[in-house]
This record gives structure tokens, C-alpha cells and sequence, in this order.
């Protein structure tokens, strides 16, 4: 909607380095409410902004955190070897609830006076308005100066360039997996199905075996190891994972040079005149009373 009606000065997306200071006394719209709208929010506010309004499509602030129920070292260590059906449902859960923003990120915005919360609130048009946009919401129409996307990410491969020539190739959940009816997700299903390395596994075995060696440290990992990759909770875990398994793919991939530098041969660390004074030789003893 922003990208295709508005001029690139009047919005911005949460994943670009944003000029805040420009933004000072401007009425700022953020769309969006998990972390990042709630980090623009504050930062905007904190930098002059007039007023700031964030729009949420829920009824309330998705505050449940789904993901904390899997922290213990038995669903955490092991997440990536639970059935696909378990996995799955647990991610439905996950896109249901939503995504948490952290308790002192909404305090932070909310300690404003002029910060404003839209509950109820998707946006379904803007334009264009003298020196402004006019967006169209629930509660009416709103000018503002500039508008801020905090709307996340997306998972499409085609649309990645580094894997848009192969993407065809790459194994992902629709293909492995259909869940019931009151379980379709358009969304989840795009994303690519992976191996215990994070690694991309082939759609059609033998076409396209390059694939084990690019891993995928990022959210498009949510459905398969049930954590937003990349971020901090994933760390301990993943991080190991996909340096144990290219470490794996590295050394088997050159085998025979290991195995020809296992079996070679090797300097002795010391010579036998280093205990020859020890050694034992039979001689005649006679026992003393």
C-alpha cells in the first residue's frame, strides 16, 4: 500500500536507517505492533515528533508469549526432531497469538502524552495529500507527515535474488506436509523445510544437491526449529548447529585427503633408549632368609 501509492519521502520501513531527527514536530503514523513499531515509536517520540499514532489490526496487544512455553532444555534442545504435525500446530499457535512486544517497549511509548494506540485499525488506503499522505482507517481519514511500516518480514524465496534462479528446487513445508483444514496457513506453508543443520533440502532428490550447503540463520527457520531465528533465544542452540554441520559436510566432502592424512605415516615421539635402563632382563636370584 505505502510503496506503491506514495512517494518514497513519506514512508519508511523498519528495516531501513531511519532519519528520526527529520521527523521532529511531523504527526508520524507507525503501522504495526510488536517490537520494532513500538521501538520506532518511542525513538520518534523521544525525538520531537508532534504526535506519534500507532495502528494495530488486533483488538488488543498481543501479549501472550506462546514461544516461552518450549523453553525447557527438552523442547528447546530437541524442537527440530518433533513431528512435522506437532511442529506445525505449534507455529499456528504462534501466528494466532502474534508477536510479543516486550512489556518496557510499550512503556516506553506510553509514557508520552501525545502518543497514541489505534486498536482495531489496519489502514486501507493512502495517498498522496498536499505535502502529507491521507490514510484511510477505521477512525477516519488522518493526515500525517510520514508514516512508518514496523510490519515485519516475509518469507518468499522466489523474491530473494541470491535464490530466485534455484528457488523452484528448495524443499519447503507445503511440499513435506498438509495439515488439517482448521490449520491452513498460507504464510507458514512458504516457508522452506530444513534439515538438522539449518541447511535447504532439494524438492527433487538429486537435482539439485548444492542445496546442503546453504543454511538458513533467519526466520524463514521458524516453522522447522519453532524459535525467530536469528534472534537471541536461537543462539545458543542453532548457532552450534549449523557450525557442527558445515564442519560435518566439509570434512566428509574431502574424505580422502582425511583419510590419507589419518593413515599417514607418523614420527615416533620418543626412542626405545628412553627406557632401555628399565627394562627387565632374567637373571639367577637367590631368595634371602
Amino acid at each position: 500500500m505505502l510503496s506503491r501509492n506514495l512517494p518514497k519521502e513519506l514512508y519508511a520501513h523498519t528495516l531501513e536507517a531511519i532519519d528520526f531527527e527529520k521527523l521532529r514536530d511531523r504527526l508520524v503514523a507507525v503501522l504495526g505492533s510488536a517490537a520494532s513499531a513500538f521501538d520506532a515509536t518511542a525513538v520518534a517520540l523521544e525525538a520531537g515528533a508532534r504526535e506519534v499514532h500507532l495502528f494495530a489490526r488486533r483488538d488488543r496487544l498481543a501479549s501472550e508469549p506462546v514461544i516461552r512455553t518450549r523453553g525447557y532444555p527438552g523442547a528447546y534442545d530437541n524442537y527440530g526432531s518433533l513431528p512435522d504435525a506437532l511442529r506445525w500446530h505449534q507455529a499456528i499457535r504462534f501466528r494466532r497469538a502474534g508477536s510479543t512486544p516486550p512489556p518496557d517497549a510499550v512503556a516506553r511509548a506510553v509514557k508520552f502524552p501525545n502518543f497514541h494506540l489505534h486498536l482495531s485499525a489496519p489502514w486501507t488506503s493512502a495517498k498522496p495529500f498536499e505535502r502529507r499522505l491521507l490514510a484511510t482507517t477505521p477512525d477516519g481519514n488522518i493526515a500525517f507527515g510520514f508514516v512508518i511500516a514496523g510490519t515485519g518480514y516475509r518469507v518468499d524465496l522466489a523474491k530473494t535474488p541470491e535464490l530466485a534462479a534455484f528457488s523452484d528446487n528448495i524443499l519447503l513445508w507445503r511440499d513435506r506436509f498438509s495439515p488439517s483444514a482448521d490449520e491452513q496457513d498460507e504464510t507458514l506453508s512458504a516457508h522452506p523445510y530444513l534439515g538438522s543443520g539449518h541447511e535447504f533440502l532439494e524438492k527433487a532428490p538429486g537435482r539439485a544437491p548444492y542445496l546442503r550447503n546453504i543454511h538458513v540463520f533467519n526466520p524463514a527457520a521458524f516453522v522447522s526449529f519453532g524459535l525467530p531465528i536469528g534472534d537471541v533465544p536461537s543462539f545458543k542452540r542453532d548457532i552450534p548447529a549449523v557450525i557442527a554441520q558445515i564442519s560435518r559436510d566439509l570434512f566428509l566432502d574431502d574424505l580422502a585427503s582425511h583419510e590419507a592424512r589419518i593413515n599417514a605415516p607418523i614420527a615416533d615421539d620418543f626412542e626405545p633408549a628412553l627406557y632401555a635402563p628399565a627394562v627387565w632382563r632374567t637373571q639367577s636370584v637367590v631368595a634371602a632368609e
